[in-house]
């Protein structure tokens, strides 16, 4: 798929589109509530708070969020200081919730196929990207920060 956008936000969508239609052609286990629906609408709420309050850092560093694109900052403040990958962070905590909210235990499966993606196609190379052009500087965030939770 030559010219389509490899980007994180594009995943997630195809894996939210995945979730929903588990949720209603292979429904395991159901348990819709009002317990599992209230956790979800707090994941997804904490994971969209995540990435915005990411994406303010990126704005104000004045470097790329985009991933494949050579940062001009290395950004080690907010919410960088607890994870490498806080928007990759937000968006499998928004995915986690929204198959929450689905309410069947089968759309819960594709979350960690989804984190395993955001690692090896985004977190990977940008790890290998920030030890490029900061150096030393990297070396030691990477060695402090770590990379999801």
């Amino acid at each position: 798929m030559k010219g389509f956008p490899d980007l994180p936000p594009i995943w997630f969508a195809g894996f939210a589109a995945g979730a929903w239609g588990l949720s209603r052609t292979l429904p395991l286990i159901r348990f819709d509530n009002p317990v599992t629906d209230l956790i979800g609408a707090l994941m997804i709420l904490g994971g969209i708070g995540l990435a915005l309050w990411s994406l303010y850092w990126f704005r104000r560093r004045r470097t790329t969020f985009e991933p494949h694109h050579t940062p001009t900052a290395l950004i080690v403040e907010g919410p960088f200081r607890l994870s490498r990958n806080p928007i990759y962070v937000g968006l499998v905590a928004i995915l986690a919730g929204y198959a929450l909210r689905l309410g069947t235990l089968t759309p819960l499966l594709l979350v960690p196929v989804f984190w395993w993606v955001l690692h090896r196609r985004f977190a990977l190379p940008e790890e290998a990207g920030l030890r490029a052009a900061f150096g030393a500087e990297a070396e030691a965030y990477i060695a402090a920060t770590r990379r999801w939770l």
